[in-house]
């Protein structure tokens, strides 16, 4: 696999498709596929950061990719690279493509097609996998004043019934079914419940509360994804403000009694939640944790600190060789 410095393709993206730097425009899906038909196959959402004129930094990952390979773990998907390998392949793609700015990589690891011999059938063993990563400009797209909540009548996939843990592309029509319903009812996102009618997470999103100065979020037992940013948001409380944040089971009726809620995610980043099902959060504005949470958290993926907890790969303007 070349690695070199390569005109740029007559789509005007490259994308990392089956062991190679392809034309996004020259990668081929049929309507057969695996993953399409039963939803088996897993992802991530990475972001890159600009750090400086023509250079960025990837935020965390490391870390995705290693939760990425766990999840395909789940779903006997071959992902045949370690996590460094795949970082390394990320910030050759981030180069290939001129993203040097605020950017988003999706990798896609999925189920393609039965192997000789096995027969017709929704099955995990015989069947290949592939891996696809694809990147594109991305800034923040959610308004930091703050969103509107509505808690969705549809409940979390439990556990149980299909891994909270991993990011699985099938799992995720449960959170475009809760999405579709809050947006139609007049809110910007919804906050699920679990089976249990405990808080969970929202759409996309893990979520915090701030009462009388203590911070919680719903425990991994409450049938939540192990989010990243709200890994880094509890180590950030934790070593700027001296804030130990509780996990937890969460109320529903503490969402109604909260000073703050924020929502957390690779892709939302720190947004802070103003309004839940008509009533206001607090003031019906960010408040002083969620300020700090957000700050502390620009800081971080900006490369601002003298400490980065090993969380940031600088994406090269030379080639990187692979």
């Amino acid at each position: 696999m070349s690695a070199g410095r390569t005109a740029a393709p007559a789509s005007g993206q490259w994308v990392f498709h089956n062991g190679d730097f392809v034309p996004a425009a020259d990668v081929r899906l049929g309507p057969s596929l695996q993953a399409l038909q039963y939803g088996t196959g897993v992802f991530e959402g990475i972001r890159s950061y600009a750090a400086g004129p023509d250079t960025a930094h990837l935020y965390r990952a490391r870390d995705h990719f290693t939760r990425m390979i766990a999840s395909a773990r789940i779903l006997r998907i071959a992902i045949d690279r370690s996590a460094d390998e795949l970082v390394e392949i990320t910030t050759e793609l981030l180069r290939r493509n001129g993203h040097t700015g605020d950017a988003y990589v999706r990798p896609l690891a999925y189920k393609t097609a039965l192997e000789p011999g096995v027969p017709f059938g929704v099955r995990l063993q015989g069947v290949s996998s592939s891996l696809t990563m694809v990147s594109l400009p991305m800034g923040s797209y959610v308004p930091k004043e703050g969103i509107t909540c509505g808690v969705s009548s549809w409940r979390r996939i439990p556990d149980s019934s299909l891994p909270a843990r991993a990011k699985i592309t099938g799992a995720y029509a449960n959170n475009a079914l809760a999405t579709d319903e809050a947006t139609q009812a007049g809110y910007d996102d919804a906050i699920f419940l679990n089976q249990a009618g405990h808080v969970a997470e929202a759409s996309t999103a893990n979520l915090f509360l701030v009462r009388d100065g203590r911070v919680a979020t719903p425990a991994q037992d409450s049938d939540i994804l192990e989010g990243i940013t709200r890994d880094s948001v509890i180590s950030l409380l934790r070593r700027d403000e001296d804030i130990e944040v509780e996990q937890r089971t969460v109320l529903r009726s503490e969402l109604c009694t909260a000073d703050e809620i924020f929502l957390t995610g690779t892709g939302c980043e720190i947004v802070p939640v103003v309004a839940l099902d008509g009533r206001p959060v607090g003031a019906g504005a960010p408040g002083p944790v969620t300020k700090t949470v957000m700050r502390a958290y620009e800081q971080s993926v900006r490369g601002r600190e003298i400490r980065d907890h090993g969380w940031l790969t600088q994406v090269h303007e030379a080639p990187v060789h692979l």
